[in-house]
């Protein structure tokens, strides 16, 4: 989406896909020199929501910002997952404190400044393995399933997640069986 010159409607396409955001990267493919993006915030067109992150702010909130927040900082590389994305496939009556993200596993030698409130798991997620939410990638339903049973979510959660999401058609038994096997204790011999 390279242009010769700023293109507002490039920036609003990107933004809309984004709830309302975009990164200074986008915006420099958008034809927005970094005076020209500065510019913009001064007259209170866009408005930074945390470095290299903006949002355009006549767009409408969304109750997805702030993960879409987290996902721009992640260089669009991070996965939600664990307690996050079993609360988005609505999957438990688990209230997760924090958002959790995966990403790669090239970045647990980096050195980074984890926003507030964001905490971060390690791997390599297969395609297979991903799903959109809205704006936003989370982990498939499976793959949020054994995550969380392997993090140690509280078994009665890991439970009532397999119940939905099998009688709900989003898995097949075979697919949780990781999960099963850590909530329930083998039978004694």
């Amino acid at each position: 989406m390279t242009t010769t010159g700023p293109s507002w409607q490039d920036l609003y396409e990107v933004a809309a896909a984004q709830a309302g955001h975009f990164t200074t990267v986008q915006a420099a493919e958008s034809g927005f020199s970094p005076p020209l993006l500065h510019k913009y915030l001064n007259n209170g067109r866009v408005h930074r929501v945390r470095r290299g992150v903006y949002r355009l702010v006549q767009f409408p909130a969304s109750e997805e910002e702030g993960l879409v927040v987290f996902w721009l900082w992640s260089e669009r590389l991070g996965v939600f997952s664990h307690a996050t994305a079993l609360a988005r496939h609505e999957l438990s009556d688990v209230l997760p404190s924090e958002v959790e993200m995966t990403v790669p596993a090239t970045w647990r030698s980096r050195r980074l400044k984890v926003p507030q409130g964001l905490r971060l798991h390690f791997a390599d997620l297969p395609e297979d393995e991903r799903t959109w939410h809205g704006p936003v990638p989370i982990t498939t339903s499976a793959r949020t399933v054994n995550d969380c049973a392997a993090a140690g979510v509280s078994p009665e959660f890991i439970e009532q997640a397999i119940r939905q999401g099998l009688d709900r058609g989003l898995f097949y038994a075979d697919e949780v069986t990781a999960a099963a096997a850590i909530i329930t204790p083998p039978a004694p011999p």
